[in-house]
């Protein structure tokens, strides 16, 4: 070897030992850092769940059918084949969809940040992936960016922006659905964890990259083939992207991991425990725009949620769904901006 070469070859060595020194390990962050990088979520309190996809054109209606709780399971609810549900990208056409009006309600009912389902089980991405044909730029809203939209109206009001990522899949190619096992199920094509994985790693670098991120909000940790060790490989790699970043326990198992924090759903605690959390609810019955759903809460009831979980530790993270045009529902709206009222009183 040339002595140029060798010189080059061992400030390299030391540079990649220097490296691996330094590299830091995100799941032993010392409690001082934890705490001040979680700060702005314990002052929170309150945030914008926003339930948006393909799903939301359907109302939870398909071909006349009704059937299942959730909107946005439509495609398991009802067993529609993986290549007629995605056809839906094709009449996908939210044209009502205001990020400014969204952020200004969520900031008018005193939420101070929002997360926005960038991906739920569907496999449908609100973003243009450089990993998939089957997103926005793929239907007739081509040459808009709802995420860019929302983070942008975010910033400008002052909002902590976050995305939901669904770890399952029903469109992407390496999951299947076993007949008897149900769609929120999935099971791993032999040899093809891997390549699901760097898909998934792919387009949460896509989010973090393009759209500063702030939270990332897994769902679907449930699936067998996803495991704790899987969770807290995928945690580091976020870390590492972004160390300022807070990501939910449905990234690994929530029954055991519990960082950064955990998400009881529909349902908050009754006690006040050692660890972060924060509990989901709906405004009314499903997350997905449902137009047979009108089981609102009332505005003093999410008030008295809200007050109940703030003073147990938790934060409250109440979703609305928008419909098929991306308008936010009239009675949603409502209830919010009561609710805004009633926190706006605490202050004077």
């Amino acid at each position: 070897m040339k002595k140029k070469n060798l010189i080059a070859f061992m400030l390299l060595l030391v540079v990649a030992s220097g490296y691996a020194q330094s590299k830091v390990n995100y799941l032993e962050e010392s409690e001082a850092d934890f705490s001040k990088r979680m700060q702005w979520f314990t002052d929170a309190k309150y945030g914008m769940f926003v339930h948006f996809g393909l799903y939301s054109q359907l109302g939870g209606i398909y071909k006349g059918n009704d059937e299942g709780r959730y909107a946005e399971w439509i495609q398991g609810n009802q067993n529609i084949p993986s290549d007629e549900y995605a056809k839906l990208i094709d009449t996908w056409d939210p044209k009502d969809f205001d990020a400014d009006e969204i952020v200004k309600l969520a900031k008018a009912s005193g939420m101070k940040y929002l997360v926005i389902t960038t991906k739920h089980h569907e496999g449908f991405c609100l973003w243009d992936s450089e990993y998939t044909d089957f997103d926005i730029a793929n239907t007739p809203m081509k040459g808009r960016d709802l995420v860019q939209e929302l983070a942008d109206a975010c910033k400008k009001e002052g909002i902590v922006f976050g995305t939901y990522y669904s770890i399952t899949d029903w469109h992407q190619g390496a999951q299947y659905i076993e007949e008897g096992k149900g769609w929120g199920m999935t099971l791993m094509h032999e040899g093809r964890k891997q390549e699901y994985v760097t898909y998934m790693k792919n387009q949460i670098k896509e989010l973090i990259e393009k759209y500063d991120s702030n939270i990332i909000w897994f769902d679907a940790d449930w699936v067998d083939w996803w495991t704790l060790e899987d969770g807290k490989a995928l945690y580091q790699y976020i870390r590492e992207l972004k160390p300022s970043i807070i990501i939910n326990n449905r990234v690994a198992k929530r029954k055991i991991f519990k960082k950064d924090f955990g998400t009881p759903e529909q349902f908050h605690l009754e006690n006040k425990v050692d660890y972060y959390w924060e509990a989901c609810y709906t405004l009314n019955d499903s997350w997905g725009f449902k137009i047979k759903d009108t089981d609102w809460k009332t505005p003093e009831v999410v008030y008295e949620k809200l007050k109940d979980i703030n003073g147990k530790g938790g934060n409250f993270l109440l979703n609305i769904g928008p419909d098929g045009d991306g308008n936010v529902p009239e009675e949603s709206a409502k209830i919010l901006i009561e609710v805004g009222k009633m926190l706006a009183k605490e202050e004077k």
